[in-house]
């Protein structure tokens, strides 16, 4: 699929993925959905790819929203269609093998927000901008947010964010553990790098099974998520991958995990 909307960048195991409509404050058309889906639904199976970051272009948006004009005249049939297009993209983040962090560069609003949710962390620019405005325009949140939100924030602030409809600053975002961080604007990409050098410098199918155990577990009740939890450890058990990583610490050196070379 050709990449119009989107840049990928693949340095040393980390994907660098740019939602580039800077004019547009970076906001989600159909096409954009479609290759932003199409990268992540691709990444099962790519050993190369350790972490994506995340980002918009420019320095004014992160994803500003949906493309309004392509939901002011949609049907009932049309406006579910839209929503499970924008789910399928958030649901393959969230089931991404990879770790997947959102570097909230400005506007992160409506179906921006949503797909910052999906990801693994965010780290967002003291100049961000954080909501899900749909009320205001008189619609919900199609994308996960009614869903993602509470489980982040929990449901009295989630709420809050909803049914008012306001925006938020990066500050407060971080104050209700809706970002992992708070950076300056020039700082926040040296800051994600070497958050996603610390990962891949960990066991890449234990980082994998531990995300899948969390989102996982998350659906489950207590007790089918303690078993769910014991069956992947088991099969972690399996790998060379731990024998590398207990005996490197037995012999007190850096385990050398096996990658595809970048």
């Amino acid at each position: 699929m050709s990449q119009e909307n989107i840049e990928v960048h693949v340095t040393d195991h980390v994907a660098d993925v740019v939602v580039n409509r800077p004019d547009k404050l970076n906001a989600l058309n159909g096409d954009t959905i479609a290759e932003l889906t199409a990268f992540f639904e691709g990444l099962l199976g790519n050993d190369d790819i350790g972490v994506v970051v995340l980002t918009g272009a420019g320095e004014k948006a992160f994803i500003a929203g949906a493309d309004i004009s392509m939901l002011a005249d949609q049907t009932v049939t049309e406006g579910r269609e839209n929503s499970r297009q924008g789910q399928r993209l958030t649901r393959a983040i969230e089931r991404a093998p990879q770790t997947v962090i959102a570097a909230i560069n400005g506007y992160a609003l409506g179906g921006g927000l949503e797909v910052a949710l999906a990801c693994d962390m965010r780290f967002a620019s003291k100049t961000a901008r954080l909501g899900l405005p749909e009320v205001s325009l008189g619609i919900i949140p199609g994308y996960g947010g009614t869903q993602r939100l509470p489980r982040i924030v929990g449901e009295g602030r989630a709420l809050e964010l909803i049914l008012t409809g306001d925006p938020i600053t990066a500050d407060r975002a971080y104050e209700i553990g809706l970002v992992n961080g708070v950076f300056a604007p020039e700082e926040l990409s040296e800051k994600v790098a070497s958050v996603a050098v610390k990962i891949l410098s960990r066991g890449p199918i234990a980082t994998a099974l531990a995300k899948e155990a969390v989102y996982r577990g998350g659906e489950m009740s207590m007790e089918e998520g303690l078993a769910l939890e014991s069956d992947l450890f088991g099969v972690i058990s399996s790998t060379d991958e731990m024998r590398e990583g207990l005996r490197a610490f037995l012999d007190k050196r850096d385990p050398s995990w096996k990658r595809k070379p970048s």
